[in-house]
This record gives structure tokens, C-alpha cells and sequence, in this order.
């Protein structure tokens, strides 16, 4: 379920200014968006995975304070990530 290095360095390449700039929120939301959509289906098949729910919400709960701070600093930035990775708020 994790995520694969050379998927993880496309999102950073596509949202990222450099190969290495991880640190900027559009990436961080992508790769956690990532992270989101490979673990739903686990969970629709696997209900009682009560662990990994945990840790969805919390990613979940972590890319909703990421938008919120980019939201706060550059509107135009976050309806950009919010088109992109076609996130519904």
C-alpha cells in the first residue's frame, strides 16, 4: 500500500518547483491525495481494518489543515491543487 519511489518523485516533479522540493503544500496534499485513493478500496473490502482507518482519517485530517493553510496564504494556489487533483470541498 505504500507508496512507490518513482510515483512519489512524478507528484513532486508535477507540483514541485525542483526534484526535491517536498516541503511545498501542493505537494504534500498530492501525496497524500495519493495515499488516500490507494488505501479506500483496502478499506471497502477489509471493514473491520479499524488500524488503517485510523490512519486514512488522520491523513485525511492532515491534507484538511494543509488546504486550510494554503487556502489562507494564496486562494488562487489552492483552487489551483483543489482543480488538479479534483478534490471536492
Amino acid at each position: 500500500m505504500a507508496l512507490s519511489k518513482e510515483r512519489k518523485a512524478e507528484l513532486v516533479q508535477k507540483y514541485g518547483d525542483h526534484a526535491n522540493d517536498t516541503g511545498k503544500p501542493e505537494v504534500q496534499i498530492a501525496i497524500l491525495t495519493e495515499h488516500i485513493t490507494t488505501l479506500t478500496p483496502h478499506l471497502e473490502v477489509n471493514k473491520k481494518d479499524k488500524h488503517s482507518l485510523r490512519g486514512l482519517l488522520q491523513m485525511v485530517g492532515k491534507r484538511r489543515s494543509l488546504l486550510d493553510y494554503l487556502m489562507k496564504k494564496d486562494i488562487s494556489r489552492y483552487r489551483a491543487v483543489i482543480a488538479q487533483l479534483g478534490i471536492r470541498r
